[in-house]
């Protein structure tokens, strides 16, 4: 696929965002487009290291500044770290940045802007210099219909049932669009466009039709990610060799991401469960920055000498691809954030739902729905329980569940891979034309 079209792409400020963002990125420049990925500087540093030689010429980075708020250093100019009650925050700085995002377009002069869809002020800059612009959506099909179902059609019911949220969740969300009017704006235009979506339709296929249904959007999945061959670092070492000794898939991988964390009633059950299941783990158990703890303080008292060799517990970011791709890993205990969610099925690993926020209630549902996960449920009172936890950690690693859901993933993972090029094409193709339609590409 031959194009010399050069692409700025803007994702919104968190790794969650730009990671997708990033491996579009490079299948892009794999079809020939020029990229330039633009994110504040202390986002840009902490990807530019991760970026394989081969795409030294065709990636290039571009510097946003946001202007200086005394409440927002530039070491805030990103969610990672980002104390809570300054991601508002964050957001009105990067909206305030739009004379420096008109600067940029004006001096890069792209062919193309792909924004993201938390971002919607960015297409009306991009309009201004008359440059066709596509929105990305990081998340799934079935998290934005229900949405799109639920704000702009108050009291229908969502058509598909698998997919659905407890009325004490469906009011926090309605309080949430109340709290952000803006968010219904990025709903709000109702000619076609085109909006590019990180996942694929074999997983998906009936959201991605209701979506355009409900949009009148062009919606064009470009598949699940491309691994990059996974590095073997040398500060894993001690943990990959401790892995290895383990029987296969006999070992479950516990994550949260990385902004989101547990309460410490959410810490002792799961710490519980893990010990009662008397199955082997490994634990990410991070704190927010500025308020770490010692682990053996927040952990049950003499937990980690009664677990002994038969677990790890980390206060600091693990390998996940290196873990998820090894063979003796076979559970996933996980928020179910997208990328996370994308990767176990990449991985072919089992998840043990956890959602906490946002989209991850959904997520959740949907991996249940295509039988490669089962969720951990929340009582009334928002709690998790360690017996449900203890029984579903046995169910996946030792009982016939976990092979029943390995089976499922199996099929998946191979239809993933057999149209994940077909997608990507697809949805490069789509650019091309929408560039040669405009008066930009001739």
């Amino acid at each position: 696929m031959a194009t010399n079209l050069r692409v700025l792409m803007f994702p919104w400020l968190a790794y969650g965002h730009i990671s997708p963002f990033l491996n579009i990125a490079k299948q892009l420049a794999d079809r020939g487009f020029l990229i330039y990925l633009c994110s504040t500087l202390i986002n840009l540093e902490s990807i530019i290291k991760k970026i394989p030689e081969k795409y030294s010429e065709s990636i290039c980075f571009v510097e946003l500044h946001l202007p200086e708020l005394p409440e927002l250093p530039p070491h805030y100019h990103t969610t990672n770290g980002l104390p809570p009650h300054l991601n508002h925050t964050l957001h009105k700085a990067l909206k305030m940045s739009k004379p420096n995002f008109s600067k940029i377009l004006q001096n890069l002069k792209p062919d193309l802007v792909i924004y993201d869809i938390l971002q919607p002020w960015a297409e009306y800059v991009v309009n201004e210099h008359n440059i066709p612009a596509v929105k990305i959506l990081t998340s799934g099909a079935a998290l934005f219909s229900y949405f799109f179902n639920f704000l702009k059609n108050p009291g229908v019911e969502f058509p598909f049932p698998a997919i659905y949220l407890p009325k004490v969740e469906q009011v926090r969300m309605r309080e949430m669009f109340e709290k952000e009017p803006n968010e219904e704006d990025r709903l709000a235009e109702g000619n076609m466009q085109i909006m590019l979506m990180c996942t694929s339709r074999t997983i998906e296929a009936k959201y991605l039709d209701y979506c355009t249904e409900l949009s009148n959007w062009k919606v064009v999945p470009v598949g699940p990610p491309f691994q990059d061959s996974i590095t073997n670092e040398a500060d894993d070492k001690e943990l990959i060799d401790w892995l290895g000794t383990k029987d296969e898939n006999s070992t479950v991988f516990v994550c949260f991401g990385s902004e989101y964390f547990l309460s410490k009633e959410d810490m002792e059950e799961v710490a519980f469960g893990l010990e009662l299941s008397n199955v082997n783990f490994i634990w990410v158990a991070r704190f927010p920055k500025g308020e770490e703890q010692n682990l053996e303080d927040v952990l049950p008292k003499g937990f980690l000498e009664r677990i002994g060799e038969r677990g790890r517990v980390l206060d600091k970011f693990a390998p996940q691809p290196r873990i998820l791709n090894h063979p003796s890993t076979g559970g996933f205990i996980s928020h179910c954030g997208w990328n996370s969610v994308m990767e176990s099925l990449d991985f072919g690993v089992p998840i043990i739902a956890m959602p906490m926020h946002n989209d991850q209630p959904i997520n959740a549902k949907l991996i249940v729905e295509l039988g490669v996960a089962m969720e951990i449920v929340r009582d009334d009172d928002g709690n998790i329980h360690r017996g449900e936890i203890m029984e579903t950690l046995k169910d996946i690693i030792t009982g016939e569940t976990g092979e029943i859901l390995r089976g499922k993933l199996r099929d998946i993972n191979k239809n993933l891979k057999s149209i994940r090029e077909e997608e990507m094409n697809a949805a490069a193709e789509e650019l091309i034309q929408l560039c040669r339609n405009s008066n930009k590409y001739k």
